[in-house]
């Protein structure tokens, strides 16, 4: 008599197609959704941080120094990760990682505050160099780079994501490099090319850093889902027929 609990064929060399199809992954039977919305978006968000490190690049003496200021690093990974984005959402392969999108989103927000809610960090290495009277390059560059860009990144985030991706351990590994900088900062302001904040200022600074995290996070937990593409068939994407 034959074991019940064995096959007479392994299902691994079976031909039949329920046999096939209970081996594939189910990446491989996803269709391919295009989001040609996001990636125009997305787009839009690298041409606004790219024109706003320009034309910051065309009213500074010495462009080069730029690159140690924090919204100038924030500004052009958010360019970089956004196009890769865009790429992604046009020929709908698997969005970028919550965990690298969410940081970044910190990133941008973190120059804006400081440079809209606390004056007194205006001179330090988390905002652009100024001058007494800005040129026209240096005040487009100013809104921007503080406004234009992490405005579009917040839409991004609330309109055309998930909620819910952004996960607790993100709030202490999201401040990891903001507060890494503000103590290069205070120990070579030399090399950042910039003032060292006063300790009020640095203080401010460091709970603004580990807050906007853990409300971005709160924020993502209890937002409602916005009207992404929808299956043809089940509104919540791959599921048994209804």
């Amino acid at each position: 008599m034959s074991d019940p609990t064995r096959t007479s064929q392994s299902t691994r060399h079976a031909t039949d197609p329920a046999a096939a199809a209970a081996r594939t992954p189910a990446a491989a039977v996803a269709p391919t959704i295009r989001r040609p919305l996001a990636a125009a978006f997305r787009t839009g968000l690298t041409a606004a941080a790219l024109t706003g490190l320009v034309l910051a690049a065309l009213g500074a003496p010495a462009p080069a120094h730029l690159l140690t200021r924090f919204p100038v690093q924030a500004n052009l990974a958010v360019a970089l990760v956004a196009l890769r984005s865009a790429h992604r959402a046009w020929t709908g392969r698997r969005p970028v990682s919550p965990r690298l999108t969410g940081a970044l989103l910190c990133f941008l927000v973190l120059p804006a505050l400081v440079h809209y809610a606390l004056p007194a960090a205006g001179t330090t290495a988390f905002t652009l160099p100024g001058t007494g009277t800005p040129t026209t390059a240096q005040a487009l560059s100013h809104h921007l780079l503080y406004g234009v860009t992490p405005l579009a990144a917040l839409a991004d985030w609330l309109l055309l994501t998930a909620p819910r991706g952004f996960r607790l351990p993100c709030a202490w590994q999201w401040p990891a490099y903001p507060l890494l900088y503000l103590a290069f900062a205070l120990s070579f302001p030399t090399a950042a090319g910039a003032p060292p904040p006063t300790v009020t200022t640095a203080l401010a600074l460091a709970l603004a850093i580990c807050l906007l995290p853990l409300t971005t996070i709160g924020i993502d937990q209890v937002r409602p889902s916005p009207q992404l593409h929808k299956n043809r068939i089940s509104p919540t994407g791959i599921s048994p027929l209804k």
